[in-house]
C-alpha cells in the first residue's frame, strides 16, 4: 500500500526465451532452486500487493500452474492471468493486463525473467509514483548496450527513454538505462496505453512510450535510479543465468561471512531452494567454519563451532554445536527433517536422510546411510552399513556391512537394538526384531527372532575345512 492506494503487479512472463535453447519455458528457468518467476512473485507478497497479474504466452499452461501454485502457499494477493498472443512487445504485454486492473491502484510492472529487485527498492519506487507521477526504475550501466537510454531536460526531468535501436549516437553514450521495471497509477496508465503505436525500428508496441505521452500531458515523470545492478539483471541465456546464479550467491555467503561465518571460498558456496520447496534458510552459530564447495538447500540450521567438510549438500537438517561433518557428506531431511547431535561426527561420504535423529557424539562414518532412525548418545556406525527404520540405544556399536532388513515387500518394520549391544560385521537384523540391551550379534549372522539382555546370539552355517583340497584345474582346449 502506498497513501492509501491498493498495490497491482502485473508481470510480464509471455516471451519464448530462444537463446535458453530449452523446452522449459525461460522463466520457470531456476536461479538458487527457484524458478524465476517465482522471485518474482515472492515480492510480489513481500509488497502486499492487493493483485498479481502475469502476463504467459509462450508455456502458458507451465506458467500458470506454477504461478498458481505460488500464490496458493503464500495466499497474500489475487493472482490473475492474461494471455499474450502473439507477442507484440511490453507494451501490447501491459495491455492485455488492463482488464484486470482497477483504476483506483497503483500498477507496478516488472519482467518474470528479472529475478533478484529486492521489495525496499520497489516499494520506493512505489512511493516516488505517489498518486499523479510516473516513476521509473533505472541503473547507470558501464555498457549499456541493449538497454532503453533515459532522456533527461536540461533542468535533469525525464523527458523519455529511446530504445537501443532507436538512439542515437548521442543517446547511446547515456549510462543510465530504464530497468524495465515501472510504478504508475492506473487511472494515468490506462489511457497511455491506448494510444501505443508500432512506428519503430522493431514494429513492436513499446510500453516506454508512455514516457513521452506523461510528459506531454504534463504528468511529472521520475527515476529512481539505484547504483546495484544485479538487482536489474534479466536472463536471456544460460550464461547470464549462470552468471546472475553467482552474484546471487555470492550475496549469500558476504552476509553469512558478515554474520561471522568463516567460509573457506565463498565463490565456491550455494544456498538454494529446496526441490520439494522448502525456501532457503541457514543460520548459523558462532564459529561455524564451512569449507569450499557445499550446497546448502531448504532450511538449514548450523550450531556453533560445528565444522563443514568440503563437498558436502546438508538440506532440511538441524547440525547441534561442536559436530563435524567430514567431506562429501550427503543430508536431506525433505519434509521429516535431519538433526546431527552436538559433537557427532558424520563421514566422510555417509548419507543421512529423511527421519535420521542424531544423539549427541554418535558417530557415522564412511558409506554409512541412515533413514528414519534414531541413534542415542555415543552410538557408533563407522563403515559400510544401513541403517532403516532403526532404534539405536546409547553406546551401541554397529559392524562394518550390517543392515537392518526393514522391509518385507510390503511394508516398513522396526528394528530396535538397546543400549550397549554390539552387532558384528556382516549381520543382517530382519524387522521386526530387537536386541536386547548389552547383547552381542556375531558377525555374519542373520537375526530373525528378537534376543535376550546380554546374550551372545550367532546365526549362520558351520564352518567346513578341508585340509589339502585340490583346487580344480582349466582343462586345456580341443
Amino acid at each position: 500500500m502506498t497513501a492509501s492506494l491498493p498495490l497491482e503487479i502485473v508481470i510480464m512472463a509471455a516471451g519464448k526465451g530462444t537463446r535458453m535453447k530449452s523446452r522449459t519455458p525461460k522463466v520457470l528457468q531456476k536461479l538458487a532452486g527457484r524458478p524465476l518467476l517465482g522471485h518474482v512473485l515472492a515480492v510480489a507478497g513481500q509488497l502486499q500487493a492487493r493483485t498479481a497479474v502475469v502476463i504467459t504466452g509462450h508455456g502458458a499452461p507451465e506458467v500458470e500452474a506454477f504461478s498458481a501454485c505460488v500464490a496458493s502457499l503464500c495466499g497474500q494477493f489475487d493472482l490473475k492471468f492474461a494471455r499474450q498472443e502473439p507477442q507484440l512487445g511490453t507494451g501490447h504485454a501491459v495491455q492485455q493486463a488492463l482488464p484486470a486492473l482497477s483504476d483506483e491502484g497503483v500498477v507496478v510492472v516488472l519482467s518474470g525473467d528479472v529475478p533478484l529487485t529486492q521489495a525496499a527498492t520497489l516499494q520506493a519506487l512505489v512511493d516516488a509514483a505517489g498518486h499523479d507521477r510516473l516513476a521509473l526504475l533505472t541503473v547507470r550501466l558501464p555498457d549499456p548496450t541493449g538497454y532503453g537510454r533515459i532522456v533527461r531536460d536540461a533542468q535533469g526531468g525525464v523527458q523519455r527513454i529511446v530504445e537501443h535501436k532507436d538512439a542515437s549516437a548521442g543517446e547511446r553514450a547515456i549510462d543510465e538505462v530504464y530497468s524495465g521495471i515501472m510504478a504508475v497509477p492506473a487511472r494515468l496508465l490506462r489511457p497511455w496505453l491506448g494510444q501505443l503505436t508500432n512506428d519503430n525500428a522493431q514494429g513492436e508496441y513499446y510500453l516506454t512510450d508512455v514516457v513521452a505521452m506523461a510528459v506531454a500531458q504534463g504528468v511529472p515523470v521520475v527515476a529512481h535510479c539505484i547504483a546495484d545492478a544485479v538487482q536489474v539483471a534479466g536472463v536471456n541465456s544460460p550464461q547470464q543465468l549462470a552468471e546472475l546464479e553467482r552474484a546471487h550467491q555470492l550475496r549469500q555467503a558476504q552476509a553469512l561471512m558478515e554474520q561471522g561465518v568463516r567460509l573457506a571460498d565463498p565463490a565456491r558456496f550455494d544456498l538454494r531452494d529446496h526441490a520439494n520447496g522448502t525456501p532457503a534458510r541457514l543460520v548459523c552459530g558462532q564459529d561455524v567454519d564451512i569449507d569450499l564447495g557445499c550446497i546448502f538447500t531448504g532450511q538449514v540450521e548450523i550450531g556453533a563451532g560445528a565444522r563443514i567438510g568440503a563437498y558436502c549438500h546438508i538440506s532440511n537438517a538441524v547440525i547441534a554445536a561442536d559436530a563435524v561433518i567430514h567431506p562429501f557428506t550427503h543430508i536431506d531431511g525433505e519434509a521429516l527433517g535431519a538433526s546431527v547431535g552436538e559433537g557427532a561426527l558424520i563421514g566422510p561420504f555417509a548419507r543421512l536422510r529423511p527421519g535420521a535423529q542424531l544423539g549427541t557424539e554418535v558417530h557415522i562414518g564412511n558409506f554409512v546411510e541412515v533413514k528414519n532412525s534414531t541413534l542415542a548418545a555415543g552410538a557408533k556406525a563407522n563403515h559400510l552399513a544401513y541403517l532403516g527404520d532403526a532404534t539405536v540405544g546409547e553406546r551401541v556399536n554397529y559392524g562394518a556391512g550390517s543392515i537392518t532388513a526393514n522391509y518385507d515387500g510390503a511394508n516398513k518394520h522396526r528394528t530396535v537394538i538397546e543400549a550397549d549391544a554390539h552387532i558384528g560385521s556382516n549381520c543382517v537384523l530382519v524387522a521386526p526384531v530387537t536386541i536386547g540391551a548389552g547383547g552381542t550379534v556375531g558377525g555374519g549372522s542373520t537375526i530373525t527372532k528378537s534376543t535376550p539382555a546380554g546374550a551372545l546370539s550367532v546365526a549362520r552355517g558351520k564352518q567346513l575345512t578341508k585340509e589339502n583340497w585340490a583346487r580344480p584345474t582349466k582343462q586345456p582346449a580341443a
